[in-house]
């Protein structure tokens, strides 16, 4: 894990009130500035490209794909109000079409004194072709995950900050409820990380990678 300043993690990012909480960073430093303005640029178009995180990734874990805000498939970079549908091991979600769906509630873009931040924050959602309104995720909507790539002068910092990870035991649905109950429990344990970590890892070294 790369070291970086407490108070730039904590930026754009829930506090840690209930359940479990984990970080995944990974650090690269550029040789000047204009590599590292780059590869920054690079850095968050791969970000926000989410139907290809699971190819991106070092280890596929999980595969991700992306809905509007009316629940159709689309191909693009994500936005505000999309919903990303994941595919984890195992069994999936009745209420959820057999998958778990986070939303995407906040995409945010900052300059900072001595550089720049792009912050995408998701929560656990309904699904989003459904009437249901119940939470179709293995973990609470109290959860949230926060993706951000940073620059601080030379270094570039690619990040996933999970905040208030518990079980979802509201789904309404006994076999859901005791599958979330395995998962979210794994997931408040460190079950979620590797897959993070894999992310953020991957998001990097295709970003290394590049030659400018």
């Amino acid at each position: 894990m790369g070291e970086v300043n407490q108070k730039d993690i904590e930026q754009n990012i829930p506090v840690q009130t209930e359940g479990g909480l984990s970080d995944a960073i990974e650090k690269l430093e550029c040789r000047d500035i204009n590599q590292a303005k780059v590869l920054y640029k690079l850095a968050c178009e791969t970000l926000r490209n989410v139907n290809a995180w699971g190819k991106v990734s070092n280890v596929t874990l999980s595969v991700f794909r992306l809905y509007d805000k009316g629940g159709n498939i689309i191909n693009r970079s994500v936005q505000q109000g999309d919903f990303i549908r994941i595919d984890v091991p195992g069994p999936g979600l009745i209420i959820g079409k057999g998958y778990d769906w986070v939303r995407v509630e906040q995409i945010t873009e900052s300059f900072l004194a001595d550089g720049e931040e792009l912050s995408i924050q998701v929560r656990p959602s309904c699904c989003p072709f459904t009437n249901g309104k119940r939470t179709a995720h293995f973990l609470s909507p109290s959860a949230t995950s926060t993706f951000q790539v940073r620059r601080v002068n030379l270094r570039l910092y690619i990040e996933e900050h999970a905040r208030n990870e518990k079980a979802n035991l509201q789904t309404g649905n006994c076999i859901d409820n005791l599958r979330n109950a395995i998962i979210g429990t794994a997931a408040r344990l460190g079950f979620s990380y590797p897959q993070w970590k894999s992310l953020v890892s991957g998001i990097m070294n295709l970003t290394s990678q590049k030659k400018i």
